[in-house]
């Protein structure tokens, strides 16, 4: 659909909220539903349906269509994308599908990495990590895949949780003024902590957050399984979220 229509659509249902020009905005914007459900449901796996994902996520873009301002020139796309993952989270939440014992797992294994690599003055191997938490190789494996899950809350949302307020790392150019000083040192201590991950892990989450490709999309970039990289990116937010945590402490 041209951008005229759209734009034409925006401004009649602003000015009449009418049904028929909810319906067209819906029907035009429905794939970012799916884009977002899609993401967060990497995490899920049979945890919770897809459908009721695209649920909380169609109700999150119904609000968006309702608050967003045309005059405050934020692409839509934008702004919905933080409202619907925003509705999915509350939602995702509110079920509290994650155990508090992997809550706990999954602060330790962050803390594990700090403190290794402020000792080591690098990034702790596998081997090193599993050490600290007197933990064999397999169990460490095992420990990591069922992090994933807790993974839901993503660099993204840890950021926006420790900021108070909505964080976007490939886009900082169209917030208010105010918080540009703030989220921009966070964006630059986050970038230097980027560039001191394992090359791997540095990679995905380059290609995830400042990309926006799947994990299925990476994999096929670096010749590795899905879960591979699955496992590359629930460590190196392990190392990122901690570090984080060590210096907002």
């Amino acid at each position: 659909m041209p951008d005229k229509n759209i734009e034409k659509i925006w401004i009649e249902y602003k000015k009449t909220h009418s049904s028929d020009s909810k319906e067209k905005l819906i029907e035009e914007y429905v794939s970012l539903v799916k884009y977002v459900a899609g993401r967060l449901n990497i995490y899920l796996g049979n945890n919770v349906e897809y459908d009721d994902l695209l649920g909380y996520g169609y109700f999150g873009l119904i609000d968006a269509l309702d608050k967003y301002d045309l005059n405050k020139g934020v692409k839509f796309e934008t702004y919905a994308s933080l409202r619907i993952r925003g509705a999915i989270l509350d939602n995702i939440r509110k079920i509290d599908w994650v155990p508090r014992s992997l809550r706990q797992k999954q602060k330790d294994l962050e803390k594990a990495y700090t403190s290794l690599e402020i000792e080591l003055g690098r990034p702790a191997t596998d081997v090193e990590v599993a050490a600290q938490l007197n933990m064999n190789m397999k169990e460490f494996n095992k420990l990591v895949s069922d992090t994933n899950i807790s993974n839901l809350v993503s660099l993204e949302d840890y950021v926006e949780q420790h900021n108070g307020n909505h964080f976007n790392l490939k886009d900082n150019s169209e917030y208010q003024p105010e918080k540009v000083m703030e989220k921009n040192e966070t964006i630059h201590i986050l970038g230097d902590m980027i560039d001191l991950l394992p090359e791997k892990e540095q990679i995905v989450i380059t290609l995830y957050y400042y990309e926006e490709l799947t994990l299925k999309e990476i994999s096929l970039i670096l010749g590795v399984s899905e879960s591979r990289i699955s496992q590359l990116h629930s460590k190196a937010l392990s190392r990122l979220r901690g570090k984080l945590a060590f210096i907002r402490n």
